[in-house]
């Protein structure tokens, strides 16, 4: 059976573990907020009313792609297309290209910086399967300017980081929900963890200083995982309406 990503593809092995997805979902939330074109998520509303299953759905998406054979996940991304276009018609109004390929920057970004930080160091080769998975769902979604490899993306994405992003009511806000969302303690390691993933730009927008207190605790949880008690920690601080949800993602391969 013909898969959209090899079944040896570093990328299955990053969207294969819920630790891993948890980092990209964290610097997803945060670089969100800043996007310049967070507003057509404010438009259905369902963002303001419930921004982490917003954002957990679009990395759900994400994974479901990554696992998915080759005609599954063609329809999953034109599926994923479809619902933009419908607020795009209801909105009267074109997402902008750029937005979209914000959207796919990050989980190119995040799922590097993730695995980098939880697991090792990523080869260029490696780096260049993350870019070529992430590039071919923005192909089949019809955008247009994408780079023509890794390289051509660092370049484009210090450009977006540069440019499209912006701290706005609208990030006041999302923050606002984040912390209404999670309660004070997961809020405070949320922001923690975003400080461990995001871009120096992004950090800069958002006024949070270069060094997290968790710093320290990934080295000991890594020692967790190795004597399988990392679920201890896990239970401990996410929310109950995700525990099962982020169980489910503990599937390599």
């Amino acid at each position: 059976m013909k898969y959209f990503v090899d079944k040896n593809s570093i990328v299955r092995r990053i969207w294969g573990k819920s630790d891993t997805i948890l980092f990209i979902f964290a610097g997803a939330a945060a670089e969100f907020a800043l996007n310049k074109a967070v507003d057509w998520l404010y438009f259905t509303g369902r963002l303001p009313a419930d921004p982490l299953g917003r954002l957990f759905s679009t990395v759900t998406y994400a994974r479901l792609i990554v696992f998915s054979n080759h005609d599954a996940a063609l329809k999953a991304i034109d599926a994923m297309r479809q619902i933009h276009t419908s607020v795009e018609q209801k909105r009267g109004s074109t997402i902008p290209d750029w937005a979209y390929r914000d959207v796919l920057f990050m989980l190119i970004h995040y799922s590097i910086a993730s695995f980098e930080l939880l697991e090792r160091k990523l080869t260029k080769e490696e780096k260049e399967e993350v870019f070529d998975v992430f590039s071919r769902v923005g192909s089949r979604m019809g955008l247009t300017g994408l780079p023509g490899n890794y390289e051509g993306w660092v370049l484009m994405h210090e450009e977006h980081l540069q440019n499209d992003l912006r701290k706005s009511e609208y990030t006041i806000d999302l923050f606002k929900q984040y912390r209404k969302n999670l309660g004070g303690v997961r809020y405070v390691i949320l922001k923690e963890g975003q400080k461990l993933v995001v871009p120096r730009r992004v950090r800069e927008l958002l006024g949070f200083s270069s060094f997290s207190f968790l710093s320290p605790v990934v080295p000991l949880y890594k020692l967790s995982r190795s004597l399988k008690l990392d679920w201890l920690i896990k239970s401990a601080i996410l929310p109950g309406d995700y525990k099962d949800q982020i169980r489910k993602l503990d599937v390599e391969g």
